[in-house]
């Protein structure tokens, strides 16, 4: 068969229309936003040769999902955790060598970056919060190192908790029977329409026709975090977005303003709706805070806003990410690399049921600072430092302005999440 004619049948251009199912056009939509990634670790089990024990190599293997056309691409962390070089390959096998941006162990997921040859096609997202029991689900990933592998299947159950190991628990996810195995970690679920409702996590060990995958509104709540944390490396604005979900659709509301940022001076107020910047749409808050990646101080950037349902327009000047550490507290900053902003105490007392008065939200996570490694992010209320309150900006800058502090390294934290008091220890370094 000459080469033309086998490209047609393997591409399906020839194909009648009921071979053209939706399950077909679902994976057509989709399989150049799905990337294959590779790379060698280091894992815990030892051998021995002769006196010295090292960690034995692997080959690991997973899947990634482009949520940006300049090549930011969604994945598990357990895919990329502890791989020396990040090998991501495109569907025209393309290979690229990725860069880990920034990652949250605790929800398993983490953001890489390729400097693609070209822009990426970006995957369409569906929603997780409208799933039914039943309903039919396609997952694509790099199975057993098969590039691009498809499986069908049903979503099983939904809101599953799942203990995979000692270390690692998953909250609430999607249960599949669409055959999940080892290289599938970080690619999408899909339902019949091409949007991925899903990223596929976990299969139960000796189980068949159980999988599990990280719900994509979730999915996508910690991937703007994430991005909110990449983006205040060099620029700052002094907003904090969130993705409001409804009967129609999702949308981005401004849920603080910092009263001496940039956003404050263009005018923009809280429950504003953020339906653009620069002319491109934004539903989620993902799509807001990927608008500001990678540019700089003093760019201006135009906001189409809804207020009461009014269309307005803010022209945004962005400072540079220093100001938000001198103007939002630079000892957060500098020293736990957090951004943080006041919140009303009416406001935290109708919000947060909980025995502290007062707390600070965090507006922004340094990536690599101590905040950060200890898996504080974005959206979480910093309520303690050691023994005292932080219902203040004021309370953050004493307790590391104390004299003693260094005697209190690691210093003990205590954040708000959600319904969740959660702590931990932060050690920090005074520059």
């Amino acid at each position: 068969m000459p080469l033309l004619g086998w490209m047609l049948v393997f591409t399906g251009a020839g194909a009648s229309e009921l071979r053209q199912t939706p399950i077909v056009r679902a994976v057509q939509q989709v399989r150049e936003s799905v990337v294959n990634i590779r790379g060698e670790k280091t894992i815990n089990s030892t051998v021995s040769l002769g006196d010295v024990e090292v960690g034995r190599r692997v080959n690991g293997m997973g899947t990634g999902v482009v949520i940006d056309p300049r090549g930011y691409i969604v994945t598990n962390y357990h895919v990329v955790d502890g791989v020396r070089q990040i090998q991501v390959t495109t569907a025209d096998a393309r290979q690229y060598t990725a860069q880990l941006i920034s990652r949250d162990p605790e929800t398993d997921l983490a953001i890489v970056k390729i400097d693609a040859s070209k822009p990426l096609p970006v995957i369409e997202l569906g929603s997780s919060a409208d799933l039914m029991p039943g309903e039919p689900v396609v997952a694509v990933g790099n199975a057993y190192g098969y590039e691009h592998t498809v499986t069908r299947g049903i979503i099983s159950a939904l809101h599953r908790d799942v203990q995979v190991s000692d270390a690692q628990f998953y909250e609430d996810l999607i249960q599949t029977d669409a055959s999940i195995n080892p290289g599938n970690s970080g690619g999408p679920l899909l339902n019949i329409d091409g949007e991925m409702i899903g990223i596929n996590v976990a299969v139960r060990a000796g189980a068949q026709g159980i999988g599990f995958a990280i719900p994509v509104d979730k999915a996508v709540e910690v991937a703007a975090e994430l991005m909110a944390g990449r983006s205040a490396e060099s620029n700052w604005h002094g907003l904090g977005v969130a993705t409001h979900l409804d009967e129609t659709s999702p949308s981005a509301v401004v849920e603080s303003v910092h009263p001496d940022s940039p956003a404050a001076d263009a005018g923009v107020q809280k429950g504003d709706v953020i339906s653009a910047v620069d002319g491109v749409d934004v539903r989620r808050a993902l799509d807001f805070y990927r608008a500001f990646l990678d540019r700089k101080p003093k760019e201006q950037a135009q906001l189409s806003i809804l207020r009461d349902d009014e269309p307005l327009t803010a022209d945004l000047v962005l400072a540079d990410a220093k100001d938000a550490g001198r103007k939002t507290g630079n000892q957060a900053w500098d020293v736990l690399g957090l951004q943080l902003e006041s919140i009303p105490a009416e406001e935290f007392s109708n919000r947060y049921n909980t025995r502290y008065r007062g707390g600070l939200l965090v507006a922004a996570v340094r990536p690599g600072s101590p905040a950060d490694n200890q898996g504080i992010r974005h959206g979480d209320v910093l309520v303690g430092m050691h023994i005292w309150e932080t219902v203040s900006l004021e309370n953050v800058a004493y307790v590391v302005k104390r004299p003693d502090f260094a005697e209190l390294n690691p210093v003990k934290f205590f954040i708000l999440r959600g319904s969740e008091t959660l702590y931990g220890y932060l050690p920090v370094t005074l520059r």
